[in-house]
C-alpha cells in the first residue's frame, strides 16, 4: 500500500510519539531522540499529533510504559484521532503485542518504522532484497498472536514482505531469509570482483542522515542525486566520477546515512552496501555544522563505521552547512577540537576547492 504523504489530506495516519526514559539517560538526549523521532515519522508520511514520555528505573515487562501513562496514551489518542503510536523505544514482540491489545490501536517502535522509511525509499534491486531481508528477520519474532491485532493492513508499520499474518509462517519466511542472504552474497562477490579493476580510487561519503551527503556528491560531480530535507532521503548507492585535480579523478560515491539506534539488522543487512567504505581509499565523513548536537553525531558516526569494520580506513573530517547562522557560532570551538578539519557549504559550493586539495593529500600519502 502506498505510503501517505503529510500534503495528503484525505487520507493520513496520525500518530501518538511515546518515549521511556530509563535510567540515568540523559534528558537532552532523550528530547533529540524524540525530535528525531518526529522527523522519522514525518519522512514516513504520519501527521504527530502528540509526545507522551515517562521516566522510569526500568521498563515494565508487559507494556514497557507504566499502567497509568499507557491509560494516558489511550486517552491522547482518543481525544486527537490517533490511529498510530510510536515508541521511540525497542520492544519485544510480547510487549508490541500486549500494547495493540490495550490500545486497539496499531503500535511500532522506533526499529519498525526505520524499516518502514527504508521499504519506501529502496529503489534498485539490491536495495530492495537488503530491506526485505531485514523486515523478514524482524518480523518473524513479531508475528500476530492473536486476530485482532491488525498488524500488516497497511499504512505505517511494515510495508514490503507480505500483509497478512497466517501468510508469515516461520518455515517460508526462513527459506526466504536463506534466499535473500545468498542473494547478497552474489552481489557482494560481483562488487570485490570489480573493485580489484577499479579505473580510479573510490572515495566514500558517510555521515550522519540529512548532513548534506547528497547534496556535496551533487556540488562535486555536477550530477543530480535525490536532496531531500528529510532523513534518508538517500538510500540507493550513486556513484560519479569526479575530477580532483591534474591527473587525478576519483570514483565519489554517496551511501546511506546513519543515525542513533540504526537497528542492528539494517546494519547486517545493508553490509554488502556498505562494504564499499570498507573497500574505498578515503572516507569522508560529513557533519552538520549546524546541529546543535554536532558531537553525538561524530561519536554515532565513528562508532557505525567501527561496527561495519571501516574504522581504519584513511578519513577527513568535514564540516558542512558552514554559511549558517548555527554553524558560524560554534566554528571557532570547533577549529580547537577539530584541528585537520575542513569547512564548507555543498550547498553554496563554498570550500571544494580546499576540500580537492585535502583528498589529493590524502590520496597521494603512502599506503
Amino acid at each position: 500500500m502506498p505510503i501517505r504523504h503529510r500534503h495528503d489530506t484525505k487520507r493520513f495516519e496520525k500518530a501518538i510519539l511515546v518515549q521511556v526514559i530509563c535510567g540515568r539517560r540523559d534528558r537532552d538526549e532523550a528530547e533529540e531522540s524524540l525530535h528525531e523521532l518526529e522527523r522519522l515519522a514525518d519522512t514516513a508520511g504520519a501527521v504527530v499529533v502528540g509526545r507522551i514520555t515517562q521516566r522510569r528505573e526500568r521498563p515494565t515487562p508487559a507494556h514497557f510504559i507504566g499502567e497509568g501513562k499507557l491509560g494516558d496514551v489511550k486517552l491522547a489518542c482518543s481525544e486527537n484521532g490517533a490511529n498510530l503510536v510510536i515508541f521511540d523505544n525497542e520492544l519485544s514482540s510480547a510487549q508490541v503485542n500486549n500494547i495493540d491489545l490495550a490500545l486497539g490501536i496499531k503500535v511500532i517502535d522506533r526499529t519498525e518504522l526505520i524499516l518502514q522509511i527504508f521499504a519506501h525509499r529502496a529503489r534498485s534491486a539490491e536495495a530492495q532484497i537488503q530491506v526485505e531481508l531485514a523486515q523478514l528477520e524482524y518480523l518473524i519474532t513479531r508475528i500476530p498472536v492473536s486476530e485482532k491485532q491488525a498488524r500488516f493492513t497497511g499504512g505505517i508499520g511494515m510495508r514490503g514482505p507480505g500483509e497478512s499474518p497466517f501468510q508469515l509462517r516461520n518455515a517460508p519466511m526462513r527459506k526466504r531469509i536463506k534466499d535473500l542472504k545468498e542473494k547478497l552474497e552474489l552481489i557482494q562477490k560481483r562488487r570485490q570482483r570489480s573493485m580489484t579493476k577499479k579505473p580510479a580510487p573510490i572515495v566514500c561519503l558517510v555521515g550522519y542522515t540529512n548532513a548534506g551527503k547528497s547534496t556535496l556528491l551533487n556540488s562535486l560531480s555536477k550530477a543530480d542525486a535525490y536532496v531531500d530535507d528529510r532523513l534518508f532521503a538517500t538510500l540507493d548507492t550513486k556513484t560519479r566520477l569526479v575530477y580532483i585535480g591534474p591527473g587525478l579523478n576519483v570514483l565519489l560515491t554517496d551511501t546511506v546515512g546513519f543515525i542513533r539506534n540504526l537497528p542492528h539488522g539494517l546494519i547486517a543487512s545493508f553490509r554488502s552496501t556498505l562494504s564499499v567504505a570498507v573497500e574505498s581509499d578515503l572516507l569522508l565523513v560529513v557533519i552538520d555544522a549546524s546541529h546543535h548536537r554536532i558531537h553525538d553525531h561524530i561519536e554515532i558516526v565513528r562508532n557505525t563505521l567501527k561496527d561495519i569494520g571501516a574504522d581504519g580506513v584513511s578519513s577527513l573530517l568535514l564540516f558542512n552547512k558552514c554559511d549558517t547562522p548555527e554553524a558560524q557560532a560554534v566554528l571557532p570551538k570547533l577549529r580547537e577540537q577539530f584541528p585537520d578539519s575542513i569547512e564548507l557549504s555543498a550547498k553554496e559550493k563554498n570550500g571544494l576547492d580546499i576540500l580537492k586539495e585535502a583528498i589529493s593529500r590524502k590520496l597521494s600519502l603512502p599506503k
